[in-house]
């Protein structure tokens, strides 16, 4: 409301002070309310213009209007020519006026390579230290990701894409329910790292509005930042190794620290369900590893000694075969 009270306010005062300080006639009238019309235009534009854009225009129009006065004044110090002289002083208003404008788009332009907005990671990433590792949605999704950030296991600044976001966000709009709730809890596990003040974490702005798959913009950022990638994607994984990026898969981790059962060894298991074979029930290890025993389809309902046979495993973890002792 204040806002429209103001431009009210311009608009009538404008032509009244051209009236009353410019000229007592139309041509004062005129001349305000074009001064008027001007405030207004340049306050909607400036409304619309983005902060950080324009801070880098005036910085390069800045640096620019700097450049064009080292070429207006150093070169005529420098070269002792009446003609260069006067051509430069016939110039000067044009030579201001290009270097600003370049100044000005070179800084809109590559700002977003500038990592102005995210000092911590491009000072990371200029002393070369191993300890960016880039998230993508798959890992957030997982939930584990806190967890094992929480361990202080994992050392170094987790970095959040804001692509990877606005990928989850999306699955968060989705009309099916299990996805939906499993990106609003991505959500709010992103929320829950940059609270805490034992994990270093980062939403990184930058995005490459050339590549359209994520996956690609993930190995891009990667090679950039001179880091790791965190995920639960069994292919990205395997197309990340194979340009050069290291990758943390929380899948294996989870593996490599299940119970390391061998064949022969006997263990308590209780019978949660019917397998799919003859005569077979399915039960768990306490962390989720499945077991299928045969001859425990009675056993349904039980917890039974059971004698492991054989494991196999998966890219997705092992699971057991045993049989009741």
């Amino acid at each position: 409301m204040f806002v429209y009270i103001a431009r009210i306010f311009v608009i009538i005062a404008g032509p009244v002070i051209g009236y009353m300080k410019i000229s007592p006639d139309a041509k004062g009238i005129l001349i305000g309310t074009a001064a008027a019309l001007i405030v207004i235009a340049t306050e909607i534009l400036i409304e619309k213009v983005r902060l950080d854009d324009m801070i880098a225009g005036i910085l390069g129009i800045i640096l620019g209007l700097i450049g064009a006065s080292l070429v207006n004044y150093v070169i005529p110090a420098l070269i002792d020519n009446a003609r260069i002289v006067e051509i430069l002083g016939q110039y000067d208003l044009l030579v201001s006026v290009v270097f600003a404008y370049i100044g000005m788009i070179i800084a809109l332009r590559k700002k977003g390579e500038l990592d102005l907005l995210d000092r911590e990671i491009q000072i990371t990433k200029k002393k070369l230290v191993k300890g960016v590792k880039v998230v993508d949605s798959s890992a957030v999704i997982d939930g584990r990701l806190l967890d094992v950030a929480g361990t202080g296991f994992i050392e170094g600044v987790f970095v959040i894409p804001t692509f990877v976001i606005e990928e989850v966000q999306n699955l968060a709009d989705s009309p099916e329910e299990g996805p939906r709730k499993k990106a609003r809890r991505a959500l709010d596990i992103v929320k829950e790292l940059r609270e805490n003040n034992n994990i270093t974490t980062k939403v990184y702005e930058k995005d490459y509005k050339n590549i359209a798959a994520v996956d690609s913009k993930l190995i891009k950022l990667c090679h950039e930042l001179k880091g790791k990638l965190v995920t639960c994607d069994f292919n990205l994984n395997k197309a990340a190794a194979a340009q050069g990026i290291g990758v943390l898969n929380i899948n294996e981790l989870a593996n490599s620290l299940k119970p390391k059962l061998l064949p022969g060894e006997a263990v308590n298991i209780f019978i949660l369900k019917k397998g799919k074979g003859k005569d077979q029930g399915v039960g768990y290890l306490e962390d989720g590893t499945m077991v299928v025993v045969d001859g425990a389809l009675q056993q349904i309902g039980k917890e039974v000694e059971v004698t492991v046979k054989s494991v196999l495993q998966k890219p997705s973890g092992r699971m057991f075969f045993a049989r009741v002792s």
